[in-house]
């Protein structure tokens, strides 16, 4: 499989849990990419669609995507785009408004002012995963919530998970790589 994972704003590839989970993947033998997107300077969708275009493969039906945060919102973008379906979409600390944060706000706007084709959306993103966790200090519940209802699937709630981010403890995710290998 190829695995993308999709960091946020002003996160980094090396941020997270984004480089453990980049080994223990290889170590099955799955391809794996954390493409650098363009944050503050630069972070639009066209932008970040550049970024992903030239380093990683296009995705499809042998594809895993993972985004966290704003990554998990550009995930939409992603699958509003695709001819063909990715086998699994994978949404950690995701939302479609703006957070509450006029900082964030304004670098996500162009991320979340969009009409989505929800239906589309659905029919690429092959098995749906949402993770969002109960006491999250960036992305209110409320936000999630949003998300799973627009795509149909239930939200998995980690119990004092806080934006599943270093900060939050998450330099390593378990339960994600579980999800994955149960794909």
């Amino acid at each position: 499989m190829n695995i993308i994972i999709l960091h946020g704003t002003l996160g980094s590839p090396d941020s997270n849990w984004f480089q453990w989970l980049k080994k223990e993947l290889e170590t099955q033998g799955h391809h794996i990419y954390v493409p650098r997107l363009p944050t503050p300077d630069g972070q639009n969708v066209k932008g970040w669609h550049r970024a992903l275009a030239e380093q990683a493969p296009q995705p499809d039906r042998n594809t895993i995507l993972i985004g966290h945060s704003c990554g998990a919102t550009y995930l939409l973008h992603i699958l509003e785009r695709l001819t063909t379906p990715v086998a699994q979409s994978i949404f950690v600390s995701g939302f479609i408004d703006e957070i509450g944060n006029t900082e964030y706000d304004k670098l996500n706007k162009s991320f979340i002012k969009h009409n989505f084709n929800w239906n589309k959306i659905i029919l690429n993103a092959g098995k749906i995963n949402i993770l969002h966790g109960n006491n999250d200090p960036y992305v209110p519940l409320t936000l999630a919530q949003n998300l799973a209802v627009y795509l149909k699937t239930q939200l998995t709630i980690i119990p004092d998970g806080g934006h599943l981010n270093s900060e939050s403890g998450y330099s390593s995710f378990p339960q994600l790589l579980n999800l994955i290998n149960n794909q």
